[in-house]
């Protein structure tokens, strides 16, 4: 059996729901990128952002906080730092 046989099939339909599902796509996934930049668009398009950030603002003085602030922290513990070029201009 060949490698194109072995392949799992999918339909056009998986693809569309998950644009990974197109192969590997180098450096970067353009299809990824797309579909997480339509889902923000649609997201800041929906009206609904006010309410998510007073849900978060509520969250983070509420009893989940000290929870949500030490998980920011972990999450900063891994990076390299602030990109120097958004300070720029």
């Amino acid at each position: 059996m060949t490698k194109e046989q072995n392949k799992p099939q999918s339909d056009a339909k998986d693809r569309d729901k998950n644009p990974d599902m197109d192969g590997n796509q180098g450096e970067g996934n353009r299809g990824a990128a797309k579909a997480y930049n339509d889902a923000t668009a649609d997201f800041a398009k929906s009206g609904k952002v006010d309410e998510q950030a007073q849900k978060a603002r509520r969250d983070l003085e509420g009893d989940a906080g000290d929870e949500l602030r030490r998980a920011e922290e972990e999450g900063k513990s891994h990076s390299k730092g602030e990109d120097p070029a958004l300070r720029k201009g």
